[in-house]
């Protein structure tokens, strides 16, 4: 895939992780791309679904799942708007998922080498090509302005 290809790609899920966020999600969207085609889509629904595992990149993984009729999405690139998570990486590895496309960085929690490189791990077996940072600055915006609506203003010392 093309650096604009997935920069258009990246720009659906930063749609998807606006629903998120207007349904007062953590603003988190994913996307999973075969063959040039979107074939499942996702948004941060932890509390919507009472579900813990109900992160975007899931969602959109089971989406897909459904769609081609197959648990195995190999060869398809998952695109998400933040680094995922080690539940989320775990996922995408036993899905087969064949790239990985993610645009900020997640200094808390990040598998894919902010926190830990699970994508690398080779213990693992499965592998994953990872590309991080597309259009980070646009997907760390959406997460600092949602966090900071969040927290109110904070008192200058």
């Amino acid at each position: 895939m093309s650096v604009g290809r997935d920069a258009d790609f990246m720009g659906r899920a930063l749609q998807l992780a606006v629903r998120a966020a207007d349904d007062h999600e953590v603003p988190v969207g994913a996307l999973v791309v075969s063959a040039g085609v979107i074939v499942g889509e996702g948004w941060n629904r932890p509390i919507a679904n009472v579900d813990p595992t109900a992160h975007a990149e899931i969602v959109a993984m089971r989406a897909a799942a459904l769609q081609t009729n197959n648990y195995r999405l190999g060869g398809a690139t998952l695109y998400v708007t933040l680094e995922p998570c080690a539940m989320c990486l775990g996922a995408a590895l036993n899905a087969r998922i064949a790239r990985l496309v993610f645009g900020a960085w997640d200094a808390k929690a990040g598998a894919c080498g902010s926190v830990f490189d699970l994508a690398r791990e080779p213990k693992l077996g499965a592998r994953i090509d990872v590309f991080g940072g597309v259009l980070s600055h646009e997907c760390g915006e959406l997460l600092r302005g949602f966090f900071t609506a969040r927290r109110g203003p904070r008192a200058v010392d």
